[in-house]
């Protein structure tokens, strides 16, 4: 996409997502930052049971659920509903539509999901600008940067033929003040290239996939760049669609001097949560009600569980009791908050359902990052479960990779999936998901 037609289509988007709304919904949602439990019980009360009641007899699927339940089941009553799984929306998105939305009076969304299953999804202008509110209240706003900073986004669109070799690799869009990098072209001989279109564009700060935030860390560092890229002065480096590993956010620090900042969010809207300045991953309650489950049961504070949400800003497009596809721990730390903040904390998201690894006596095990220590000479790795017996390890080595790094990574994995057969394989890269994403973790075996 040429600089021209970028911006063209930035301003489109900068219509599509702000208005002179957006101040009042962002200082509205700050606000509510402070709100206790019993503040956000009651508010849910309020906004839930009409939106139920709205999906049960205007949108298509649900209507067709409600029709067949028996006499006497409340559905504004969340526990009688479902749980909806991904493949039903996949396979019928147009049947999720309230009655009488013409698709093409909304903004459609297209997205390919972690997986690379691919998802359509709508929304009005007025829930995309509430939904873009949020976003610049819990999460530029924490890290103080705004709408208006100029930034730059490490993403999977295409921006120039992947066998490109010579920058630029990146498109600026006035529209949006943002300068779109691509995360394909990434490479520790180019490190100086990108340094020099943040400078040249003058960016305030960065967001992208973790694992390409990552590589363009390590290739400052492994180029001796770090003093030309914390004269930037970038303000923080905003990771999402992701996990955040620890060698990453050092790498971080030490190439650009910012902290990295976790989020976590989707294109369904219906679950989202931001890291604050205290380190710790705030839920944001306002987009969803969240349940987390095994199978269809709750599980306890502190345990690992189903992210399953029900969609709070989407009429158009209701999303009840949706099983999103990852997995999530809620924190058991039931004292406030450094930041200041009320808002719900989690103690990390373990990562996609599908990437769970399982023990022989069917332990789920998630969130291995604690493996791949932050002095471990490694680029970055890659853990495939072959068997219940076996794992493969996928290491880029970094300068000074040595048999006591392929030691600890095994003894770190036996330690977490008992005594099972460890394969370090060392690699040149590891390739990326057609959309260009990077999957820590990939499983063979079957859910038990």
């Amino acid at each position: 996409m040429h600089g021209a037609a970028a911006s063209v289509h930035g301003y489109r988007l900068n219509a599509e997502r702000y208005g002179p709304e957006t101040k009042r919904l962002v200082d509205e949602a700050r606000e509510r930052e402070s709100w206790t439990a019993e503040e956000w019980a009651r508010w849910r009360d309020a906004e839930l049971p009409p939106l139920l009641e709205h999906a049960a007899r205007h949108v298509p699927f649900y209507r067709r659920h409600w029709q067949r339940r028996p006499l006497g089941a409340d559905p504004r009553d969340l526990s009688n509903w479902p749980i909806l799984e991904k493949r039903d929306l996949r396979e019928n998105p147009r049947a999720f539509l309230a009655d009488g939305l013409d698709p093409r009076g909304l903004v459609r969304l297209h997205t390919s999901g972690t997986t690379g299953t691919p998802l359509t999804l709508w929304r009005s202008r007025r829930t995309n600008i509430e939904w873009y509110a949020l976003f610049d209240a819990r999460a530029r706003g924490w890290y103080g940067v705004t709408r208006r900073s100029r930034w730059a986004n490490i993403g999977g669109q295409i921006v120039v033929a992947t066998d490109a070799r010579r920058p630029p690799f990146w498109v600026w869009s006035e529209g949006l003040r943002l300068l779109y990098m691509s995360s394909y072209h990434l490479a520790p001989t180019v490190a100086a290239d990108y340094l020099g279109a943040l400078r040249q564009h003058r960016i305030e700060y960065l967001l992208g996939y973790s694992s390409s935030l990552h590589s363009l860390a390590h290739g400052v560092l492994a180029n001796g760049l770090a003093d030309e890229a914390r004269s930037l002065g970038l303000r923080v480096a905003i990771a999402n669609a992701e996990p955040v590993l620890p060698h990453q956010r050092e790498a971080i620090r030490a190439a650009f001097g910012c902290e990295m900042r976790e989020t976590y969010g989707m294109a369904e809207i219906a679950v989202a949560a931001s890291e604050c300045e205290a380190g710790a991953l705030h839920e944001w309650p306002d987009t969803g009600v969240v349940e987390l489950l095994d199978g269809d049961q709750p599980v306890r504070d502190g345990e690992p569980g189903d992210v399953v949400a029900t969609c709070l800003l989407n009429r158009e497009m209701p999303l009840i009791r949706y099983r999103v596809g990852d997995r999530a721990v809620r924190s058991t730390d039931s004292t406030p908050c450094a930041c200041g903040r009320r808002l719900p904390r989690w103690a990390g998201i373990e990562g996609r359902i599908d990437d769970v690894l399982w023990t022989r006596d069917g332990r789920p095990i998630g969130r291995l990052d604690p493996i791949f220590k932050g002095d471990l000479r490694i680029v970055e790795a890659q853990i495939v479960q072959e068997t219940l017996d076996r794992i493969v390890v996928r290491v880029v080595p970094a300068k000074g990779y040595n048999e006591h790094d392929a030691a600890s990574i095994v003894a770190g994995a036996r330690e977490r999936l008992g005594n099972i057969d460890v394969e370090i394989e060392q690699v040149s890269e590891i390739p990326r998901s057609a959309n260009g994403k990077f999957r820590a973790v990939v499983s063979s075996v079957p859910r038990p």
